[in-house]
């Protein structure tokens, strides 16, 4: 239960690369988005080599043992996945639907982890549901119009709620967070 706890706030330490542009932003320091974009890469890049070190070279560190789940030793972890999504909705989108999705992610699901019951299920009860739908709507509205706020909530909603299988492998929503929020808001301020 302690290591769960762990994971969940360094999940929603996340929260802090958002804070740390839109403070940059208003203090007017040289964050430009450009930046920020460079910044999210290399911070994805990072956590690749570091990947890379721990599944093929045997890099063991003991944040690891407690950061990770038994599912995460030969795979791929999920602050690496979490990295890599976050930094892909910001090179590919602009602030306004970036960064809300970065904060559904860091935010919404470690909410929606404490509501549900933590097991494997192919839709996850509908009280889960409507909690991840609820924080990323109010996480969504400072950023976007409501109907957008609305659509990048129930994609984060889909990608927490529904598993993802490709084969035997369940897609970690840690990648699927942010793209399926982002291209939900996309789709619906293109409307």
């Amino acid at each position: 239960m302690a290591d769960e706890l762990k994971r969940r706030l360094v999940h929603a330490s996340g929260s802090g690369l958002v804070a740390f542009y839109l403070l940059a932003r208003f203090l007017d320091l040289p964050l430009t988005w450009p930046r920020f974009r460079l910044l999210m890469a290399v911070l994805a890049a990072g956590a690749l080599v570091l990947e890379f070190f721990r599944l093929y070279v045997g890099l063991d560190w003991r944040v690891y043992d407690v950061l990770t789940r038994d599912y995460e030793r030969n795979n791929p972890a999920g602050y690496a996945l979490y990295l890599i999504s976050m930094a892909a909705v910001v090179l590919v989108f602009d602030p306004e639907i970036a960064l809300p999705a970065m904060l559904m992610l860091a935010i919404g699901d470690p909410v929606s982890g404490a509501v549900s019951a933590d097991r494997l299920e192919r839709v996850k009860p509908p009280k889960v549901l409507l909690a991840m739908f609820s924080v990323c709507t109010l996480l969504a509205v400072p950023f976007l119009p409501t109907t957008a706020a609305l659509a990048a909530a129930a994609g984060a909603t889909v990608a927490d709620g529904v598993t993802l299988r490709i084969a035997t492998y369940v897609v970690d929503d840690n990648l699927t967070i942010p793209p399926y929020a982002a291209i939900a808001a996309w789709l619906a301020l293109a409307a």
